[in-house]
């Protein structure tokens, strides 16, 4: 069971006894195993019931972006989506890691006049489309990076304007001493269950603070998310909220050929999922009542992507048109340059298919 206001840590590439994480991802080339990806998941209730588990859960790992979903409920919580009239667009992108396309930007950018900030107030860095194609495009027209193109533009503009509403100062928001910092923190503490007081501490690509967390505690926030029964009037109606904007705007959470997003448009309501830097991924199956975190080692991202696939799989979370309209991903295949299947991707030990 996940611990609840008593934190404690391990090294995160072990487990409780000490031994190496499993092994959840082989890559298959040919005839021979040639990467291998070991890592850690734990899939939670909202009591705090493991419901399954593989690898060391209880050590702290960073989230990254894969608890957007958590920190997002802020913007609803304090009022200022409503005083600022903020739709289902702004509060998905406020959980989002966007492919910066132009649908994001313009977005973003408007959410920013609408609150009385520009681009400039963004801490975030300034950052390229995802895409090549849209690069090459920016290029063309002889543009730039820019912060609103940064895929977690939207969760800066929902801190801004939680600063705004609050009367808080903008300048430094991203700081940990800041008010909003501070009440993110809090809130995040209450999902997880946790105090993070003395928790590891970093800087997350984007400039805001990260806090180690424990697998089986940030799918212990997870599941409350669609599952916050426990948890007062204003946050279960902010969870709806955060749970039903990413069902309905799926492509603003990611961008085309985005993982993130096809899981949402072909489950439609089944599977809820989040993707964080350095292999983290987390999620939720409301009809199960079940979050999910997991990490991979080594960060690699399709291993992790991998990985929530299988998982989705065993607990048979797809529906039969989920799968066919997910087929390429369900084993991600290997491909050569000219196009050729060479190999495939696929679950291994506490992950592999029977």
């Amino acid at each position: 069971m996940p611990h609840d206001h008593d934190h404690q840590g391990h090294e995160a590439a072990t487990d409780e006894s000490g031994t190496a994480n499993p092994v959840l991802i082989e890559i298959i080339r040919g005839d021979l195993i040639e990467s291998r990806h070991r890592g850690s998941v734990a899939l939670v209730d909202a009591h705090g019931k493991v419901a399954f588990s593989a690898g060391d859960i209880m050590g702290e790992v960073f989230p990254r972006s894969a608890i957007k979903p958590i920190q997002a409920l802020m913007l609803l919580e304090t009022g200022a989506a409503k005083r600022f009239g903020l739709g289902l667009a702004q509060i998905a992108l406020a959980c989002a890691s966007h492919s910066g396309s132009e649908i994001h930007t313009d977005i973003v950018g408007a959410w920013l006049e609408k609150i009385g900030c520009t681009e400039d107030d963004l801490v975030c860095g300034p950052s390229l489309p995802w895409s090549d194609h849209e690069k090459e495009a920016l290029f063309a027209q002889r543009g730039g990076p820019s912060r609103l193109q940064d895929n977690c533009s939207g969760k800066h503009a929902a801190l801004l304007t939680v600063a705004k509403h609050l009367g808080y100062p903008t300048l430094g928001y991203n700081r940990l001493d800041h008010p909003v910092q501070q009440r993110l923190l809090g809130l995040v503490e209450q999902m997880t269950g946790l105090d993070l007081f003395d928790a590891p501490k970093g800087i997350d690509g984007c400039g805001i603070p990260v806090f180690g967390i424990p697998l089986a505690n940030i799918a212990l926030a997870m599941a409350r998310l669609v599952d916050p029964h426990d948890q007062p009037d204003e946050r279960q109606a902010a969870c709806k909220r955060i749970v039903r904007a990413m069902f309905d705007e799926p492509y603003l959470i990611g961008g085309k050929d985005r993982f993130d997003t096809r899981i949402l448009d072909a489950c439609r309501g089944a599977a809820l999922i989040k993707t964080g830097a350095e292999g983290v991924y987390t999620g939720c199956f409301p009809e199960l009542g079940l979050g999910v975190a997991l990490k991979i080692d080594d960060g690699s991202r399709r291993a992790a992507e991998a990985a929530m696939m299988q998982i989705m799989r065993r607990f048979e979370v797809l529906s039969e048109r989920a799968k066919g309209r997910l087929l390429n991903i369900l084993e991600p295949p290997l491909f050569s340059r000219s196009g050729e299947v060479v190999g495939v991707i696929r679950g291994a030990g506490p992950l592999a298919l029977s």
